[in-house]
């Protein structure tokens, strides 16, 4: 099956080309340089650049491409004006080469995402699993029994991780994105003399950020910004940051006896908080698994993993097109 994907959710512009497992193409164009200025994504901005570049990625990608089977792109959760132009481009092509249009969850992308090895997908998740996706907009935790088939057990109450990466690295003046800035400082911290309470929502399995954001702010209050002490508070927000992540997900693990957790999103290709995680479930024979980072943010290749499995279950024969439901839920339903 050879399977054109689009990707168009915040902040970047994607398009891929798969055939079969193989991952022959994965074209990423990155609005950095543009929200930057702003200090976080502007969502008018972001689907302006959508709309003048989707375009030409389309066309790089497809100049020496075969004929693509199906056409698969993100539907959501995003920012609206940005969904659009991966949608709209995605049915044009869909009518263009009369061929199936498969619309499918961004968040079920970055979960998938860990079974891409070397630009082609593998077959590692063993279910039942605890997924725990950590993005800049997204902070979840499902049960997935089957591909298709998850339960969300828990999410963010307030900021998602990611964002709470970001605006902590705004408040310390680090330009945007802060995240991975933040790890960097943070690997370079001499003094670790103090810490943040670790965000803990006691009941269930949601997560809070926002008062771990604020900790921050009343740290900075009033006090010097040297560089020394900019390291050392980057050091302890990721430190109580990670801690929550793991907390809760090692909760989970424990409640539904799973042997493997899969971590997805940005927040994923956080060095400290694979390190913990890696550590903390090895002693308790659970596997973890990751995606390479280059596939951790946002692109078009995961989305055409997520039509992959649809189509290899067989979910989308005879079908002309189908839309995916945005929620996270079963979508082994008969077309």
């Amino acid at each position: 099956m050879k399977i054109l994907a689009l990707e168009s959710t915040c902040d970047e512009t994607s398009v891929a080309f798969l055939n079969g497992r193989k991952i022959e193409k994965n074209l990423v164009y990155s609005q950095i340089k543009i929200h930057r200025k702003y200090k976080g994504v502007v969502p008018e901005a972001a689907s302006r650049a959508h709309s003048e570049k989707m375009a030409a990625l389309l066309k790089k990608i497809t100049a020496n491409s075969k004929k693509p089977q199906a056409i698969t792109f993100c539907r959501g959760p995003g920012l609206n004006g940005s969904l659009i132009v991966s949608a709209v481009a995605a049915k044009t092509l869909s009518e263009y080469y009369a061929i199936p249009l498969i619309g499918v969850n961004h968040l079920e992308g970055h979960f998938l995402s860990c079974e891409i090895e070397n630009d082609e997908i593998k077959n590692k998740f063993k279910f039942p699993l605890i997924v725990l996706i950590a993005s800049g907009g997204h902070s979840e935790l499902w049960l997935a029994e089957n591909y298709g088939i998850y339960k969300l057990l828990g999410s963010t109450r307030d900021d998602a991780a990611g964002e709470a990466f970001d605006k902590t690295a705004k408040l310390l003046g680090f330009p945007y994105p802060g995240g991975p800035i933040l790890e960097r400082e943070a690997l370079k911290a001499s003094k670790k003399d103090f810490s943040f309470p670790i965000p803990f929502v006691r009941e269930g399995f949601d997560f809070s950020f926002s008062g771990l954001k604020t900790a921050v702010a009343y740290k900075l209050d009033g006090k010097k910004l040297s560089i020394g002490f900019k390291r050392s508070v980057c050091y302890a927000f990721q430190e109580a940051a990670v801690e929550a992540l793991l907390k809760k997900t090692a909760q989970a693990a424990e409640k539904y006896k799973v042997k493997q957790i899969a971590v997805g999103g940005g927040v994923s290709a956080n060095g400290r908080l694979r390190e913990a995680f890696t550590s903390y479930f090895k002693g308790k024979n659970i596997e973890t698994l990751f995606p390479q980072k280059k596939y951790c943010s946002d692109n078009a290749a995961m989305a055409g993993l997520c039509a992959f499995r649809r189509l290899e279950a067989g979910e989308f024969k005879n079908c002309v097109s189908v839309n995916a439901d945005l929620k996270i839920e079963s979508w082994r339903k008969k077309c």
